[in-house]
């Protein structure tokens, strides 16, 4: 019997790749599930399968009261003396596990296949566990498979004889045929656990595959020595590597090649013929943007990293390397602005020169006319040659080029004065904004889950604010998708929000401290009123704000009466700590004599940006009895 039981164990194990104590814990399981079959034992009844491994011996306990009294029903009772056989410290009304006069050769039939079932069941989710265990940690590394089956979406492969894989139609290499039982190399994309077992995906056309490879075939790479900064991959066709050299004195791009090539072939076959280019990486973008763009030669780049457009490189060719910079099918263009992470713009240098000689009245270039002027007459003579079919010689070409590069840097330092004004004038109008608004989140306003989701580079109300300021283009791509006009809900949010809660938001360390000055002299009570409003003593030079507001309001009332369709514009800089409401009604004044506000008389306003001022100002409408229902005029609170 013991011979019997380990050869039992050894084999299963064995087969099944399975440790010896999980196949003892499942045959412990089928035989308490034999048991509760054959004796029809409760299944609220705690029973246990003891198996000795060195003997064989198979022993069930099973859970029973301790009672002292005459014995009714044996199957759940056991009698004191007994019981503390098994637990010596027992007591009357404890439960103990009692052994049951039961062997395994009295289990009937219907016991034993439930046996059967239940050491299959339990041996085939241990395998599964140990399958998805053992796959989950080498996701994202290579492995072989054999073709098992194939059609038109989906190759079968098995892994290692134990486990099957998918490889889907998307993550095949265009063109690349398989053979039933041929052995392939794959990355293992990703693997989930599921009720049959783990569901394992893998791929020939990622891109993280070529680095696997190459990190195999270039121990430069594997210890250390030489990074991969990146890659771009059109799987089958063409890809591109940019590699750094972690140590000096190695050429990094001679590492991956290995000599006459024997590194990069290797790969290459077992791509499926794929072209590969390894780029020596570097931290100047104009220099890698270049490189990444070889095979071609390229006579210039001109960065324009635009905050609203994104990153953009203007790159000029030779004529004759046009086509080769652009790519089949602009291939070769679209792996270099992947692999650098610009978009690239590609122009040939005597179509930056016809469109200079075009544009020499407008600024920047109008100056170019008395500043270069025989480089200039140079130039039109090389087009008009071109343009009459005729030789033109490289001297005239290295001509053409440097008018080119005169150019492009013109246009290049044109941007980047447009932007820097730019930057001022959003710097400038963040200025007059509650550094408070830029600690609250976006979700305050209130907005519709659409909107909020739309909105979440903005990560504060403040940033918000800003862009509908300064009339960010970002904020209108963000809300272009969206049904109904979702840019009319984000600033009626705004406006609400700067009505009602905009006190509750900016921190007034000023307001703990007017109910004591309150208690002092009146004299205190006009210091305090000064204190509390320092900003605006700065901006009016210290002018008498309460008498300007009284003389704001007497003005405001008196044209209320002219029925005439005369405007009224009141001009003072806007102070959103102090939003006061030259609407209150007289009589409604707090314990200072400062006109308090009425929410209920508000006017609805708007937040915008005056660019003649320089200044944020609020626009509000008029009385519902009047028959404009537009915005009036910019009014500066």
């Amino acid at each position: 019997m013991v011979n019997e039981l380990k050869t039992a164990f050894n084999e299963i194990a064995e087969m099944r790749s399975l440790p010896e104590a999980v196949v003892l814990d499942a045959l412990r399981s089928a035989l308490v599930s034999a048991y509760r079959r054959d004796s029809g034992a409760s299944t609220a009844q705690n029973i246990e399968a003891r198996i000795d491994p060195s003997t064989g011996r198979a022993r069930i306990f099973i859970e029973k009261e301790v009672i002292d009294e005459e014995i009714q029903s044996p199957a759940t009772e056991v009698s004191l003396e007994k019981a503390r056989f098994y637990e010596p410290e027992a007591q009357i009304g404890d439960t103990v596990m009692v052994q049951v006069e039961h062997t395994t050769k009295k289990f009937g039939r219907i016991a034993a296949q439930t046996a059967k079932q239940v050491i299959l069941q339990k041996i085939r989710e241990a395998e599964r566990n140990a399958l998805y265990n053992e796959f989950i940690e080498k996701e994202g590394e290579l492995t072989t498979g054999k073709v098992q089956s194939m059609n038109s979406s989906v190759v079968t492969l098995r892994l290692h004889d134990r486990a099957e894989a998918i490889l889907p139609r998307t993550q095949q290499i265009p063109g690349e045929r398989y053979r039933q039982h041929e052995q392939l190399r794959v990355f293992i994309l990703e693997v989930k656990n599921g009720n049959k077992g783990p569901q394992i995906v893998v791929s020939r056309s990622h891109r993280n595959m070529l680095r696997r490879l190459l990190e195999y075939e270039v121990p430069e790479i594997s210890n250390g020595q030489v990074e991969i900064k990146s890659i771009a991959r059109e799987a089958g066709y063409r890809s591109k590597v940019a590699v750094a050299a972690l140590q000096d004195g190695i050429d990094p791009v001679g590492a991956c090649v290995g000599m006459r090539g024997i590194r990069i072939q290797n790969i290459v076959k077992e791509l499926h013929d794929e072209k590969i280019d390894v780029i020596e990486w570097n931290s100047d973008a104009q220099a890698f943007i270049s490189k990444s763009l070889s095979p071609a030669r390229v006579t210039g780049v001109y960065l324009d990293d635009d905050p609203h457009t994104g990153r953009t490189a203007i790159v000029v060719v030779p004529d004759d390397q046009l086509s080769l910079a652009i790519g089949r099918e602009g291939q070769n263009a679209r792996l270099a602005a992947k692999l650098t992470g610009w978009r690239i713009d590609i122009k040939s240098v005597l179509e930056t020169a016809v469109g200079a000689l075009e544009n020499l009245d407008v600024p920047p270039l109008d100056t170019l006319q008395t500043s270069h002027a025989k480089l200039i007459e140079d130039v039109q003579g090389i087009i008009a040659k071109k343009a009459a079919n005729k030789a033109i010689m490289p001297e005239e070409f290295n001509l053409l080029g440097k008018f080119a590069n005169l150019i492009e840097t013109r246009l290049a330092r044109l941007r980047e004065e447009i932007r820097q004004e730019e930057l001022e004038q959003i710097n400038a109008v963040r200025m007059t904004l509650p550094e408070a608004l830029f600690d609250v989140p976006v979700d305050i306003l209130g907005l519709s889950t659409e909107i909020t989701e739309a909105l979440r580079d903005f990560d504060t109300v403040g940033e918000v604010l800003l862009a509908t300021l300064v009339d960010d283009p970002r904020l209108g791509q963000m809300l272009a998708n969206i049904d109904g006009n979702p840019m009319s809900a984000v600033q009626t949010a705004l406006d609400e929000l700067m009505e009602t809660d905009l006190d509750d938001l900016v921190e007034d360390d000023t307001e703990a401290a007017e109910p004591e000055a309150m208690l002092e002299t009146s004299e205190a009570e006009a210091e305090l009123v000064v204190e509390t409003e320092p900003e605006v003593v700065e901006e009016v030079d210290e002018v008498d704000i309460e008498a300007e507001a009284e003389l704001a309001l007497d003005d405001v009332l008196e044209q209320d009466m002219i029925e005439a369709e005369t405007e009224v514009t009141v001009e003072t800089p806007i102070n959103f700590d102090e939003l006061v409401d030259f609407e209150t009604e007289e009589g409604d004044v707090d314990a200072l004599g400062q006109k308090k506000k009425s929410k209920d008389r508000r006017k609805k306003r708007r937040l915008v940006f005056d660019e003649e001022s320089g200044e944020v100002v609020s626009q509000r409408r008029r009385k519902q009895s009047r028959r404009q229902k537009d915005w009036d005029e910019d009014v500066e609170l």
